[in-house]
């Protein structure tokens, strides 16, 4: 008995110490990591989390420039029944209207002007090719807030540069007042909306054309395709995967681009109807009137919720349909 129970003893083993789990590990990791994240986590909630929770908290109260501290109430829904519904709705729908235009026109705009210029680029004939990107690269590095205050200039309708041009190439007959006149100045907004945005555009392109295998241009010439039909079925399906969320990220921008829209023409010329808004401003050029020099703090709260709330939809429901959150396998 004792000779088989020391035989037992011997086959008996020491038990394993267990691995320690994935999840302790990671929780470890991310308490030795929190003292390096955490100067960005305080500039994070005191620039973005608390501004934006205030602002939400603004848009439910009556608070304006002219009300006392302790007479701030919550209303509710009201501020944003009175921009929907009410005497702000004369307001809001038109400049809604034209900011939506607005940033359709010049997404689409930067988009196809900077795939026109990458094809040419891409042109491997043009041996100077490196020194026109140079140059055209110019309007994307420039300071955007200094290149369109010169745009402000040449727009002149007096004594611009761009009228002085067109007058002495006898294509006017008279000067052209971009800055007074509602349409020349939404003209004027988008001409250069498109002229700041297109080197970005244009440098996606490249790198978009630049992957798409030559083979398949070899193969479509082989069947007789054209040129229009290898730029139709090859390159904007090609280069559609990569510049799709780019265009939609442009998009967004261009829905709030607050610098074209108020700093050459601020928000005019002047609408006969309301005070509060320009036939060439934009939603959040609204906002920054209706803060700053009107002091309705609790309507310009609310729109700009809105806004987030449409262009956070508009964004997911085309990245959805585009596949975008689809894994790769």
């Amino acid at each position: 008995m004792q000779a088989t129970e020391g035989s037992k003893n011997k086959h008996k083993q020491r038990p394993l110490n267990k691995p320690k789990s994935k999840s302790r590990v990671g929780i470890k990791d991310t308490l030795k990591s929190a003292p390096y994240l955490l100067p960005s986590m305080i500039s994070i909630l005191i620039f973005t989390v608390f501004p934006i929770l205030y602002t939400i908290y603004i848009s439910f109260t009556n608070y304006t420039m002219y009300t006392p501290s302790e007479e701030v109430t919550f209303v509710g829904l009201a501020n944003f029944v009175e921009v929907l519904t009410g005497p702000f709705s004369k307001v809001f729908f038109p400049v809604f209207a034209w900011t939506l235009i607005f940033a359709i026109l010049g997404t689409l705009g930067n988009f196809f002007v900077g795939l026109f210029t990458a094809i040419i680029l891409n042109n491997k004939n043009i041996k100077e090719r490196g020194i026109y990107k140079a140059i055209l690269v110019l309007p994307w590095a420039l300071p955007a807030t200094i290149a369109i205050l010169s745009w402000q200039g040449l727009l002149n309708g007096s004594y611009g540069a761009i009228n002085n041009a067109l007058l002495n190439l006898h294509i006017i007959a008279e000067p052209i007042q971009w800055l007074t006149n509602p349409m020349w100045a939404r003209v004027a907004i988008l001409m250069v909306t498109i002229w700041l945005g297109f080197p970005y555009m244009m440098n996606v392109c490249s790198g978009a054309l630049a992957a798409i295998p030559k083979s398949y241009y070899e193969a479509a010439e082989v069947d007789g395709a054209s040129k229009f039909t290898q730029f139709t079925k090859i390159t904007i399906p090609s280069i559609a995967q990569t510049a799709y969320p780019l265009v939609i990220s442009s998009f967004a921008f261009n829905f709030n681009n607050f610098g074209a829209a108020f700093l050459i023409t601020q928000g005019g010329p002047a609408r006969v109807a309301t005070q509060f808004a320009g036939y060439t401003d934009i939603l959040a050029s609204v906002n920054y009137k209706l803060s700053t020099q009107f002091g309705r703090y609790e309507i310009a709260s609310a729109i700009s919720i809105m806004i987030f709330i449409l262009i956070a939809s508009i964004s997911y429901y085309q990245m959805k349909k585009s596949g975008q959150f689809e894994e790769v396998e």
